[in-house]
């Protein structure tokens, strides 16, 4: 499929999919977004006016049945992305679904059977986006022994503020619609396993501070998702992990990811998506910069392209990745639940 046009079909086209996945694709030649299904088919019309997209279906099934679209973005929420997918792939499709990747690590596990048992169609998560600039000098400069023998790494990320609640419902706080992901937990993570490669085992304590919320129309919905987690993990790597993530910690730091070695730290300031970093005979940390060669940007779209035109392989995020965060986000809410130490991979 080199030279051939590739037509692409939306299902679902919220957020990510108009401010990131069209313009993507409609900057690259010979690709057509020739097809969109949403929620209903008054907000599939209104993506279509907006981006000049030919076709609108009122069904999902309808989309992947057209023997014309050659690929399908997925931009639903988790609940819906395993059906989709084994049923894109059915239809001989190329996928690339908005993470977080499923509900839980059984179905991201059928996921990447079904991908695996076609393997001519390309398969693609989309990936976390926010270190993609610092994460092949993170590797370097692990892999090139500036920290030494790694001790432990601390994560702390606080999206949110003090307690609010008069917040409304948002489906992530539904285990329903985002199963057992929690807050951004999963695309941290990811990241943090590019660097120092993925958790052995997980403890962990989760808080619901607020148990019901109303939603758009006024009714309370329970909240089945933490919104504060204390997650302590060994690595496989070698160290330690910690990770406090929470939306209800009000004057808390930045966010920011410290990694400790024998010889060296990193510091990943999560403000300004910087690093730091220090060794042993220096007085403290300061900047490191980023060599142009090592940079990284948001190219997600034209991976996807290249791949499926046999140019590249997928590395931002394959399936494989998807089921160890998958297993990972999973693994925190059974720990949190028996009070145990849950060993990965499952």
């Amino acid at each position: 499929m080199t030279s051939e046009n590739i037509n692409i079909g939306l299902i679902g086209a919220g957020g990510n999919t108009r401010l990131r996945h069209i313009p993507g694709f409609n900057a690259m030649n010979g690709v057509t977004v020739s097809a969109v299904c949403n929620r209903s088919l008054e907000s599939g019309q209104r993506v279509a006016d907006e981006f000049g997209i030919e076709n609108v279906y009122g069904s999902w099934e309808e989309l992947i049945a057209d023997p014309d679209i050659d690929a399908v973005c997925i931009g639903t929420w988790p609940y819906m992305h395993c059906t989709l997918v084994l049923e894109a792939l059915e239809h001989g499709k190329h996928v690339m679904t908005e993470a977080r990747m499923s509900l839980d690590s059984a179905d991201a596990h059928a996921m990447l059977d079904a991908s695996r048992h076609y393997p001519d169609q390309i398969t693609q998560i989309v990936p976390a986006p926010h270190t993609l600039n610092l994460d092949k000098t993170i590797r370097q400069l692990i892999g090139n022994g500036y920290v030494g023998d790694l001790i432990s790494v601390d994560a702390s990320i606080t999206q949110g503020g003090f307690v609010d609640r008069e917040k409304p419902f948002h489906w992530r706080q539904s285990r329903d619609f985002s199963g057992f992901n929690i807050m951004g937990l999963g695309i941290w993570y990811e990241a943090i396993m590019r660097w120092v490669g993925p958790a052995s085992s997980v403890q962990a304590l989760t808080r619901i501070t607020v148990s019901n919320r109303k939603d758009e129309s006024g009714e309370l919905q329970i909240i089945s998702v933490p919104d504060h987690v204390e997650i302590l993990c060994e690595m496989f790597s070698g160290p330690t992990m910690h990770i406090r993530f929470s939306d209800v910690l009000g004057h808390a730091p930045g966010n920011a990811v410290w990694i400790y070695g024998s010889e060296g730290t990193l510091h990943v300031d999560g403000s300004n998506l910087k690093l730091y970093g220090g060794q042993r005979n220096d007085e403290g940390l300061s900047e490191i910069d980023i060599k142009p060669e090592l940079g990284g940007t948001w190219r997600v779209e034209e991976e996807f392209i290249n791949a499926i035109r046999g140019i590249e392989q997928i590395t931002h995020t394959s399936f494989q990745d998807g089921v160890r965060y998958m297993e990972f986000t999973e693994a925190v809410t059974r720990s949190a639940q028996s009070g145990e130490k849950i060993n990965l991979p499952f």
